[in-house]
């Protein structure tokens, strides 16, 4: 079976979560895990305030039962918070407001950002987070290889790292040359930097997006890069 999970910026590491507990469960016993956005279907390009930001992309995860049960997902802390509701969203396109001549007119079908609101609740909440994730699991600079956050914004990331104590050089970034690809960047982080993961690797994913949702997931690798 196949099936769509839709969490925007925040559909990897919520689907983590979930493909995670379906192994766990003993039903089932490989998942491919894929995160993906075509952010320019969604993009207008006349607003240049929004339109340099996105990109479109795709990264995927093949999910199986460790033999050693302290590898993979160890802890998740998901939430959402409908007050970003009027600050990050696509006006028509959904149930609510279906689409009509009057919203394709009105272009009503492109992701609207309060840029400034935003920032301050990601830094806020992406930052939480990881330090809540960290300290029930007795993370700390240490012992934390890597963070993984949503490759939404540069101050964004370097909030996070700075919070968690943790050098640039522990933090995986490819907004360079992705920009933001929504649910597809930690996947596509993961690609880029696996030669480098070591096995029993602890590393801390968290994302924030649209509506707002956001959370935060702790991981230990489980193999070798190659």
């Amino acid at each position: 079976m196949a099936f769509d999970f839709w969490a925007a910026c925040c559909g990897f590491i919520y689907s983590l979560d979930v493909a995670t507990s379906m192994i766990q469960s003993g039903r089932y016993k490989k998942i491919i895990l894929i995160g993906a956005d075509k952010m320019s279907s969604a993009t207008d390009y006349k607003d240049r305030s929004t339109c340099p930001l996105f990109g479109d992309g795709a990264g995927a995860v093949l999910l199986e039962a460790a033999e050693d049960t302290e590898y993979g997902l160890r802890d998740s802390y998901l939430r959402t918070d409908g007050i970003g509701l009027p600050f990050l969203h696509m006006k028509a396109g959904g149930s609510v407001s279906p689409a009509s001549h009057f919203t394709v007119d009105h272009r009503m079908h492109f992701t609207y950002q309060e840029g400034r609101t935003v920032f301050r609740y990601a830094v806020t909440n992406m930052s939480a987070d990881s330090a809540l994730i960290a300290e029930r699991n007795g993370l700390t600079k240490d012992n934390i290889q890597w963070i993984i956050p949503h490759q939404a914004n540069m101050r964004i990331i370097e909030a996070v790292a700075k919070r968690l104590e943790l050098p640039m050089e522990k933090v995986m970034v490819n907004i360079e040359h992705f920009g933001n690809t929504s649910a597809a960047t930690i996947p596509l982080a993961l690609w880029e930097y696996e030669p480098k993961l070591r096995k029993g690797d602890n590393m801390i994913m968290t994302a924030f997006g649209a509506g707002f949702v956001h959370g935060a997931n702790f991981v230990r690798w489980a193999y070798d890069g190659c």
